[in-house]
């Protein structure tokens, strides 16, 4: 029997969900490893002036260091994760989906930093973990595949967005298990094209390259 109550709680999860997921997601590590970096060598070195101008890994990599990169990473990838397991505990699988999706939005789209955030990849891969694992071995191969065919970051992108939209509707259609991940409702071919579509025009819309910290 409908409840007006119970649906109010529900939506308000739901809210509480989306929120926490979008909070989470807009720490940007990349702007934390910097400074930590920074304090450590006595330089000033911007990401977001310096090299592809995107606060992430692979631009840390180029301008940091390999070990601050690998720091950015990890961060980025954790913090999807926490998104994501942060909105099924406040919402259930439900709320995993939507705070995965606003892990993304706000690693992307930061308020803190006038929304000029990162691409997503690795913050996707973290929300992956928790709401798409039986994926990830898929995302891996083409991932790698894609770049060592390609050389660019943007061409394997693409792809693994585009298979992760096709594959999330294949497990919905089918059921199919999804190991400790969230069940395969309609939330997950949704999430799935809301991330790969924002990651998507991150990449396509990125500045050009402004050259690495001389090494």
């Amino acid at each position: 029997m409908f409840s007006p109550i119970r649906a109010v709680i529900r939506l308000y999860r739901l809210w509480l969900a989306g929120a926490a997921g979008y909070l989470i997601g807009s720490i940007l590590t990349a702007d934390l490893v910097s400074r930590t970096a920074n304090r450590s060598t006595g330089e000033a070195i911007d990401l977001r002036a310096t090299g592809s101008g995107n606060p992430g890994a692979a631009n840390a990599v180029a301008n940091l260091g390999r070990k601050w990169g690998v720091a950015v990473l990890l961060g980025d990838i954790l913090k999807g994760g926490a998104g994501a397991q942060a909105g099924r505990i406040i919402a259930g699988d439900s709320g995993a989906y939507l705070a995965a999706t606003a892990s993304v939005v706000g690693h992307c789209f930061p308020a803190w930093t006038e929304f000029r955030g990162g691409k997503g990849a690795a913050t996707s891969a973290g929300t992956t973990i928790v709401c798409f694992p039986a994926y990830l071995p898929l995302e891996i191969a083409v991932v790698g595949g894609g770049y060592a065919a390609t050389k660019s970051a943007g061409k394997a992108t693409f792809s693994v967005c585009a298979l992760f939209v096709v594959l999330a509707f294949v497990w919905r259609r089918f059921g199919w298990p999804n190991a400790w991940g969230t069940p395969p409702t309609l939330g997950l071919p949704l999430y799935a094209l809301a991330i790969s579509s924002i990651m998507a025009y991150k990449f396509a819309t990125a500045p050009e390259h402004m050259g690495d910290r001389p090494k």
